[in-house]
């Protein structure tokens, strides 16, 4: 394999691999980071034994990410308010047709399972994502992990069973909750209390993430009373040159707010039974970057 054809073959796979550390990490930073470190690994290996590229290159990007993934948990961070995932702007469009295989896609970087992912083991998120994201068979798992089959299987099991319990049920229609952000919107501009009211939950849950970079509530706010006049008292606060931006992140609809060309906020919903379930607001201006070319 020469040089220009190994380049070749690892750029049509970069996009796998990028989906496979970000799953794996909720950072793109990270993510990018480890698909930079599989390259190398990828160009200085000897590569003649090298049948399938994708799942020889799939396996390398898992273990660095995995590595990665213990040194940030080592360090032992403390993190300002409630954590959220870098939004990551997400088109399947022709890539992934099969509605059934998108639904998969979305849901494995949606930011409800991207923070119960956050609770597994390295090693469980691994199996999690390759399996339930990816759908790679066990063995496979099992080779790229140099794990048994019978270990990797319970690992799975664990981790599934892990999400599943954590994991709020909601729709995933993704005209809905454009539907949805697009009236949250509105109210929440317009002032109109009683008509954000009508749109949220009783129990309804905003989290905030902020970093302790920006404004932003450090606790996770509940009921619809307290997310509603939340909402509206930071509508009234304004942002400066406020526009507004529809666009698809984490495999749904959201919504970007910006302070003239640069990104102030995002704003994504959960939607189920016709209301919104979760408002989650990331204004950690760390995470916004990626963002910052829409504006």
């Amino acid at each position: 394999m020469t040089a220009d054809t190994a380049t070749d073959v690892f750029e049509a796979h970069r996009p796998v691999l990028l989906g496979v550390a970000y799953r794996m990490l909720g950072r793109l930073a990270d993510a990018e980071d480890v698909v930079q470190e599989a390259w190398l690994r990828w160009s200085g290996a000897d590569r003649s034994g090298v049948r399938e590229p994708r799942g020889y290159l799939v396996r390398i990007t898992t273990r660095v990410a995995i590595d990665r993934l213990r040194q940030i948990r080592s360090r032992g961070e403390t993190y300002v308010g409630p954590w959220l995932p870098e939004p990551c702007v997400t088109d399947f469009g022709d890539v992934v047709a099969d509605t059934e295989e998108r639904a998969v896609l979305a849901d494995s970087v949606s930011l409800a399972v991207l923070v119960v992912l956050e609770s597994l083991s390295p090693l469980e998120r691994a199996v999690f994502v390759l399996r339930e994201a990816f759908g790679y068979p066990y063995a496979e798992i099992a080779a790229m992990l140099e794990r048994g089959e019978a270990a990797v299987r319970q690992l799975a099991g664990r981790a599934r069973r892990h999400v599943d319990e954590r994991r709020p049920r909601y729709e995933v229609d993704p005209a809905q909750r454009r539907d949805l952000t697009e009236r949250f919107l509105a109210a929440a501009t317009e002032g109109d209390l009683d008509g954000l009211m009508a749109l949220l939950a009783p129990d309804v849950r905003l989290v905030g993430d902020s970093g302790g970079k920006a404004r932003a509530p450090l606790r996770v706010v509940v009921t619809s009373d307290k997310v509603a006049r939340f909402l509206l008292g930071a509508a009234h606060k304004g942002v400066p040159d406020v526009s507004f931006h529809f666009l698809e992140l984490n495999g749904g609809p959201a919504l970007l707010v910006l302070s003239g060309s640069e990104p102030d906020c995002v704003f994504q919903l959960d939607v189920a039974d016709g209301r919104i379930q979760s408002v989650y607001l990331i204004r950690n201006p760390d995470k916004l970057r990626s963002l910052a070319a829409l504006g």
